[in-house]
């Protein structure tokens, strides 16, 4: 007995007999508002506790050697996909024209309405037995060799495509005529692909994939701009300055999306002036971030964040920038590291307390106040101190 009543004295909460407790309107109202304040704060809890934060934290980036996805969807209103291909270089050297593989465009009328779909490339042309230097058509196990028409520097010079056949005929200094006739152009159906795509536009979407250095890739003509630009003077009177390059991103990201992330060029579009007659280099300049994810887990997500800003270079002066849509890329040092994490039990536990006595409290303070406030005011009122 004697143990049971020293337990008793350590009591830190006694209690006070219900006949002495005088309940009053203020008390009741404190108590509702202070039920409700409890009851939000526990829920918000509740929802940081369910639901993971994400952390971040800047590394230095020690990659190296590694390959990148550059993901891009890209419509061009009033550009044939004949006169766009994907090209990519950087600072190593590695360079690639003409880009086929991963990429599909799509022909659009002047609507937004797709007209047909390749992935191959929008009209790549029909391969049937092209026309031998030797008058015959190609067989099996012989090897190509297509006629130049006349303008071979030597015996064994072979002109393989419509391009080839032009070239030979420019270090002759001669005029290339009908190309229709040469069958390398007829066969390649190059002409013909232009003149059903006047007055269509393109959309062109899929993914490069380039090493981690330093470089750009871009919507632009063919392999060798400059020759691109001559050629289609040849055939179809195709000038630099009716090269239209208004376009619309409607999506360009690097590397593999995460959680949260904000492409800035998504929805972003640029409409060329043609009022001055000039065509020109649209350039975007990209700083890359490389970026991390790690899901709750524990997956990682190996992407990338960029900011950018934009130019438009007119073609003037010498030598001409040749047109197109351009985009210089360049890597941070800096890595950024997100990672989910979820708030453990017992910090949950420390401010479901901490919300529930501090407003206990700080409610048990107001009350008082105004408990003791209004009774100072009523006995003033009784001996008519008051005013």
């Amino acid at each position: 007995m004697e143990l049971w009543s020293k337990l008793r004295n350590l009591d830190a909460y006694p209690k006070v007999n219900e006949d002495f407790y005088s309940r009053t309107l203020s008390g009741g109202l404190i108590t509702i508002f202070s039920s409700l304040a409890i009851l939000l704060l526990f829920f918000s809890e509740i929802r940081l506790y369910l639901y993971s934060a994400t952390e971040s934290k800047l590394t230095v980036d020690t990659s190296r050697g590694e390959r990148l996805h550059i993901n891009f969807d890209v419509t061009f209103p009033v550009l044939p996909c004949s006169l766009v291909a994907v090209d990519t270089m950087d600072v190593s050297g590695e360079q690639h024209y003409d880009i086929k593989h991963d990429i599909i465009k799509k022909r659009i009328d002047h609507l937004g309405n797709v007209i047909e779909s390749r992935k191959d490339g929008v009209g790549a042309p029909k391969i049937e037995r092209p026309l031998q230097k030797h008058g015959g058509r190609l067989d099996h196990n012989e090897v190509y060799c297509g006629s130049c028409y006349g303008s071979e520097e030597s015996d064994d010079q072979c002109c393989n495509s419509c391009e080839e056949v032009r070239d030979a005929y420019r270090k002759k200094g001669w005029a290339l005529g009908n190309v229709e006739l040469i069958d390398q152009c007829k066969r390649e159906g190059f002409v013909q692909r232009l003149n059903d795509e006047k007055g269509e536009g393109c959309n062109i979407h899929g993914f490069v994939n380039v090493n981690k250095v330093a470089g750009n890739f871009h919507f632009a003509p063919g392999k060798s701009l400059e020759q691109s630009f001559n050629f289609l003077q040849d055939l179809l009177n195709i000038q630099p300055e009716n090269y239209n390059i208004s376009h619309k991103i409607n999506k360009l990201s690097f590397g593999e999306e995460f959680p949260g992330v904000v492409n800035p060029l998504d929805g972003v579009e640029w409409t060329q002036d043609n009022s001055n007659g000039l065509t020109g280099m649209y350039q975007y300049f990209v700083k890359v971030v490389p970026t991390i994810y790690t899901d709750i887990r524990g997956r990682k997500i190996y992407s990338n964040q960029f900011s950018v800003t934009e130019h438009f270079r007119e073609a003037i002066g010498y030598p001409r920038p040749p047109p197109g849509v351009y985009f210089f890329y360049e890597f941070s040092p800096i890595k950024v590291d997100f990672t989910e994490e979820n708030t453990s039990l017992l910090h949950f536990l420390t401010n479901i307390c901490a919300i529930v006595g501090g407003i206990f409290t700080v409610a048990g303070i107001i009350d008082s106040f105004v408990y003791h406030g209004h009774r100072a005011i009523k006995k003033k009122m009784e001996i008519g101190k008051l005013g």
